[in-house]
């Protein structure tokens, strides 16, 4: 404690009167390496480190004492230092490491002592030597030059080839590549006389010369390792880049065609696509400068080989290629451009068992479409217009198909196939004016008749055109673009399909249902939320007046039948569109100014609590959440509150909607908790003292559940809702006392409730919040493991076994109640409750070992049970923890 003083007082002096102290120059700088000479104590460790660092950095004077203070540092290196159990001070071997190393990498001064040892190190058979070693190394490269460097730039390069050659520990191996490329850095960026010997050229040629040849044994284990050396080089600078790949190219494309196993070709184009990638991270003003230039009809060539290879895993790495070749200016000629494209329509309809090949194809087609939006409107797209009217034949795809030769089958993966390529072609505004359409009136022909529309089918279209959407969110013309055009075509279809007429087509069906409605929301609301203030204002007066007021100019072929009003008398048919206008207003940014918003407000509250179509009626709720949140502070926010309230008390008192009003209390509650308004706890209030009720207690239960977790459609960041940061946190701190204490205070046929309420709200807490506060709780959560509800069982089990990781000290005070439970969950009639128990038991083995120990021979006869299991994935799970429990307690564990 004297010498922390002593300390202190020099840091305060160094601080406040660092004039006076550098008068004294190179006095003070030897009277402190006396001060810390044989200093042991790591407290004080640390302030010494702070204080040498200082020295060099404010640029005291070291005088004759450089190597003294070198000395007096650099023996502690490297840090061995454990800290003991319960350690107060909370220091950790890692800080030392980090004070030391800011030290020794402070100045070139240091260099001519430093890097010898560093050598030693690296040499060392200690793995945390070799790391802080070439961890060091990388750091001190940031300071120093060539004149560094250049002595024993042999020896580094020799210490750090045989770490990367030779080592059996992938941390090794990454710190020796890191130093590699920070060594090449730093000579690159030397600024040298012009009679200076460039030590660049000269380490690199080393590199070349140990390296190069390793490159034409693509089936011996050093090829990846040296591969790895020049790129961690190559990617140090242009000039790197250029030296290595000039030299390393031409050898490895000599390779490619000299082998003919497809193994060995892949090994050899993953090596060039590494160096190719390299190439993206520096630009060339001048096109005759760039260096591949002289090789591209060589690439293309060998790429175009790939591609058409039998080898799956060949292909992909020629799709890989082919995306990186492209990214490169001027390498693709619109003769390889057409080419390219061939392949790529051709890879996106391979079969299944080339599934990772066909996605790779898409993800290319996706990235060269953006660059080069011409070739693919002249190759691809049209090839695609063509295929999707091929596969929607009337004459194939009616009742006159052939199923007992797989026509359908292959028509739909065909025509599914061709929905993903259009999708994922559309990465250019011009692109997306051909693809959209195409794929609006793939969806139009199926309401006419003319194919077999399933829900699976509508979906993907879907799906298709969500891609599209999202892709264009990055172009504010592009998004207006696909909001206007896509949008009224498809309210018009499921307007129509809301119609009530003799003979529905079987697409009418389908676009009413729960699944095709959903997929319709996501679009409508992606298409959406990176709409402009002013563009939106447009879009609203349109579609809100839609629904309240049946005005439908607006929509493409509008001559129905009978009039759209989904809040009067509609059908329930018309009723279920109510989610897509959800969709649209829950999506708009909040500046946006909403029409009729009284009268909107009013309809949605009547529908919510209407209880002759659910699915309407939780779209309502939803709907008036994502609206209410929103909202300003003020008095319409405070009327629309009451209104709502008054309606969920009307609703909640016996009667048919009871279940409706639930509904729209737990969605107003989580729109008011997301913004902390006032009112929100007393919602919760409300909330929790239905955990009470027969009837509604257990969905209160899971109600806890959606107001602690992200939506998706709704009440979301992305669609502009107001979401405050640390909701949550703030949640469990003003109501997780209420329902311990309501827990303790209910009967015994409603405590279920609450334990699953509470276990809902500690499964989605950030785990450092919970932490301070698991001593209260755990108890609680032990008793939920013997709940007969298999979800509370799931969810505690969720919440329990990051604990075991994150605070093995308060958890292993119950091992012997957690070792009983979690045994008895791993033969739950449910397997998700098996997995989960199985895992925790798992997590276990991460508490002191001492006190396992006694449980270790019950655990292991008990866990041989499981792995007889009927269900792979439990037998997994039991292999993992049984092994773990085996090892626990032996040497090395």
């Amino acid at each position: 404690m004297d010498r922390h003083t002593v300390y202190s007082i020099i840091t305060n002096f160094m601080q406040t009167r660092e004039e006076e102290l550098k008068g004294l120059g190179a006095d003070f700088t030897f009277g402190f390496i006396q001060v810390m000479d044989g200093e042991k104590d790591p407290r004080n460790l640390l302030v010494a480190f702070r204080i040498v660092h200082d020295l060099i950095s404010r640029d005291y004077s070291l005088g004759p004492f450089v190597e003294e203070l070198f000395e007096v540092t650099s023996c502690y290196f490297p840090i061995d230092f454990t800290p003991p159990p319960n350690d107060p001070h909370g220091i950790q071997r890692e800080d030392l490491i980090l004070s030391l190393r800011a030290v020794l990498a402070s100045t070139p001064r240091f260099a001519e002592f430093l890097l010898p040892l560093l050598i030693e190190k690296v040499d060392s058979e200690i793995l945390s030597a070799k790391l802080d070693s070439l961890q060091t190394l990388n750091a001190c490269c940031a300071v120093y030059g060539q004149k560094e460097l250049k002595d024993f730039l042999p020896s580094l390069w020799a210490s750090i080839r045989r770490e990367v050659f030779q080592t059996a520990s992938e941390r090794v191996e990454a710190d020796g590549l890191a130093a590699l490329h920070s060594l090449t850095a730093c000579l690159s960026r030397s600024v040298l006389r012009a009679d200076a010997e460039d030590f660049l050229d000269s380490f690199l040629s080393n590199i070349l010369q140990d390296c190069r040849h390793h490159l034409c044994e693509p089936d011996m284990k050093l090829v990846w390792p040296s591969a790895k050396l020049l790129q961690a080089a190559a990617g140090a600078s242009a000039r790197a880049c250029d030296h290595i790949t000039s030299n390393v190219l031409p050898l490895l494309l000599e390779q490619f065609h000299k082998h003919s196993q497809s193994n060995q070709r892949r090994t050899i184009l993953e090596m060039i696509l590494g160096f190719l990638k390299l190439h993206q991270k520096w630009s060339y003003e001048d096109k005759d400068e760039r260096p591949l230039n002289g090789f591209k009809d060589q690439l293309c060539s060998l790429v175009f080989m790939a591609l058409t290879d039998p080898s799956t895993q060949l292909q992909l790495v020629g799709i890989r290629t082919l995306a990186v070749l492209g990214a490169q200016p001027d390498l693709l000629s619109s003769g390889d451009l057409e080419l390219a494209v061939g392949h790529l329509y051709r890879l996106s309809f391979l079969e299944e068992d080339s599934q990772s090949c066909r996605v790779a194809a898409l993800e290319a087609s996706g990235a060269l479409a953006a660059l080069y939006p011409v070739a693919f409107s002249s190759h691809l797209v049209p090839k695609l217009a063509e295929e999707l009217r091929r596969v929607m034949s009337p004459g194939l795809l009616s009742g006159e198909l052939d199923l007992t030769r797989g026509d359908e089958p292959t028509k739909c993966s065909r025509r599914l196939r061709c929905l993903q390529a259009l999708s994922a072609a559309s990465a250019h505004p011009s692109i997306v004016k051909e693809t959209l359409p195409l794929l609006l009136q793939h969806l139009c022909q199926m309401n006419k008749g003319n194919m077999i529309a399933g829900t699976s089918e509508v979906i993907a279209v879907c799906q298709s055109l969500q891609q599209v959407a999202e892709k264009c969110q990055r172009d504010r013309e592009s998004c207006w673009y696909f909001h206007q055009t896509a949008l009224p075509c498809l309210l018009a279809l499921a307007v129509q399909a809301s119609m009530p007429e003799k003979e529905h087509s079987v697409l009418r069906k389908v676009l009413l249902e729960d699944e095709v409605l959903a997929a319709m929301v996501s679009v409508i609301g992606t298409a959406t939320t990176h709409l402009s203030p002013d563009l939106a204002a447009q879009s609203v007066a349109r579609i809100v007046p839609l629904f309240l007021d049946g005005n439908i100019s607006f929509l493409p072929e509008n001559s129905f039948p009978c009039r759209f009003q989904p809040f009067q008398d509609g059908s329930s048919g018309q009723r279920r569109l109510v989610a897509l206008l959800m969709a649209f207003v829950c999506s708009l940014p909040r500046n946006v100014e909403i029409p009729q918003l009284n009268q909107l407000m009013r309809e949605l509250v009547e529908l919510s609590c209407c209880p002759s179509c659910p699915s309407s009626s939780t779209a309502a709720a939803k709907c008036f959440a994502g609206l209410l949140n929103k909202l300003p502070s003020g008095q319409q926010l405070d009327g629309f509150l009451q209104l709502a309230v008054d309606r969920v008390e009307a609703g909640l008192s016996p009667g048919p909607c009871r279940s409706q009003a639930f509904t729209l209390l737990l969605w107003v509650t989580k729109a008011l908790v997301l913004r902390y308004h006032p009112l929100s706890s007393c919602l919760t209030d409300r909330l929790m003292g239905l955990l009470s009720d027969p009837e509604l207690g257990p969905a209160a239960a899971d109600g806890f559940s959606l107001l602690m977790s992200d939506c998706t459609d709704v009440l979301t960041r992305a669609g502009h809702a107001e979401v405050r940061i640390m909701f949550r946190q703030r949640f469990f701190t003003d109501n997780v006392p209420a329902l311990v204490q309501g827990f303790h205070a209910a009967s015994q046929d409603v405590k279920p409730n609450y334990l699953k309420g509470l276990s809902h709200v500690l499964n989605r807490l950030p785990k450092p919040v919970l932490l301070p506060e698991l001593p209260t709780l755990l108890s609680l959560l032990l008793e939920a493991l013997s709940c007969s509800d298999c979800v509370v069982q799931l969810s505690t089990l969720s919440c329990l076994q990051p604990l075991l990781l994150e605070a093995p000290q308060v958890m292993s005070l119950h091992v012997d109640t957690l070792v009983t439970k979690f045994l008895n969950l791993s033969s739950s009639p449910s397997m998700a409750v098996r997995i989960a128990a199985l895992q925790c038991m798992h997590a276990l083995t991460r508490l002191p070992t001492p006190v396992l120990l006694p449980y270790k021979p019950q655990v292991i006869r008990a866990l041989a049970k499981p792995l007889d299991d009927k269900k792979r994935l439990v037998r997994k799970e039991a292999v993992s923890a049984r092994g773990e429990w085996f090892l626990l307690g032996s040497p090395g564990s």
